[in-house]
């Protein structure tokens, strides 16, 4: 029996002791392990704070949306939230959107008696930043009798290819429609246009020395376009012999009113604020005033008598 028992406890002792290097073994792999995902959770944390991997996708979702989410959420990182309290520039909190902007500049001609009945012979409009939204020549109604090409560029040759005056009309008014039109002495393009545009949505460049506070530009009752471009955007338009042109300036409008954009508009935002004097009577006021006793008779009677037009008194 005890020869028996022997090899027995030998193999439960060799059990136990394969059992425990089998438990060691696992232990020190797990040991290793925990200690390189320490590791990489600490490269990790470092490239996060630098900015230079992004937080793991969330279960689910795809590579496309991982670096979307990277990208929207790299910029708050490296800005540290600055972004968030970035207050709006005058641009956004005051004036019209670009799109909402276009500058105008009509060139004439001479008709009626001996030519000096003025008439839309070309007309441009560009846009906030200068590209040319119309450009085209006109066929006045009446006969031309003066081109004045020295100062409008236009020839016999342009109006080979003019349009007639009532469908440039149109297709001028309805770009023009609810927006902001900018332009050098524009109640001469209102008159050539025969059109009048909405006064708060008009800035008309030849303000622009006031606003501006230009002692020797303001001397002048009326600053030429010319003269502006010259001395506040220090470029010369209107040079040569060929005469104006429009698109340019139009462009040289829009650039003095982007010059002054941000004073402009916040003169034009005060100025539409309402006050109380201008605002209109209320009526249901009114009616509480008119119910009011000492508008009715203290006899109804004597009040339905004059309004049928009886004498008080009378009787039939």
């Amino acid at each position: 029996m005890v020869a028996r028992e022997a090899p027995e406890s030998a193999q439960c002792l060799c059990l136990s002791l394969a059992s425990l290097n089998a438990k060691d073994v696992l232990r020190r792999k797990h040991k290793r392990k925990s200690r390189q995902h320490q590791r990489f959770l600490a490269r990790k944390a470092l490239l996060q704070e630098h900015g230079l991997r992004s937080t793991p996708p969330e279960p689910g979702s795809s590579p496309g949306t991982e670096a979307a989410s990277s990208v929207r959420q790299r910029p708050r990182a490296e800005s540290g939230g600055a972004s968030c309290s970035r207050k709006p520039t005058p641009r956004e909190s005051a004036g019209p959107l670009p799109s909402k902007c276009v500058a105008i500049d009509c060139e004439m001609v001479g008709t009626g008696p001996r030519g000096r009945v003025s008439e839309l012979a070309r007309c441009s409009v560009v846009s906030y930043y200068g590209e040319v939204l119309y450009d085209k020549y006109i066929q006045p109604e009446m006969p031309i009798v003066d081109y004045r090409t020295r100062w409008s560029g236009v020839t016999r040759q342009h109006m080979r290819k003019a349009i007639p005056f009532q469908v440039a009309q149109k297709e001028i008014l309805k770009l023009l429609k609810g927006k902001v039109l900018v332009g050098h002495a524009l109640h001469n393009d209102f008159q050539a246009l025969k059109y009048i545009h909405p006064r708060g949505q008009t800035r008309d460049t030849t303000y622009v020395p006031s606003l501006l506070s230009q002692p020797s530009l303001h001397a002048r009752t009326r600053v030429s376009l010319k003269d502006l471009a010259l001395q506040l955007l220090h470029k010369k338009i209107q040079v040569g012999q060929h005469g104006h042109s429009s698109v340019e300036d139009a462009v040289t409008a829009m650039e003095l009113y982007r010059l002054v954009e941000v004073q402009w508009e916040q003169q034009e935002a005060s100025s539409l604020q309402p006050h109380p004097e201008d605002r209109e009577p209320d009526s249901s006021t009114d009616m509480e005033q008119y119910m009011e006793d000492q508008y009715w008779p203290e006899d109804p009677a004597q009040g339905a008598s004059r309004g049928t037009g009886e004498a008080p008194g009378r009787t039939e």
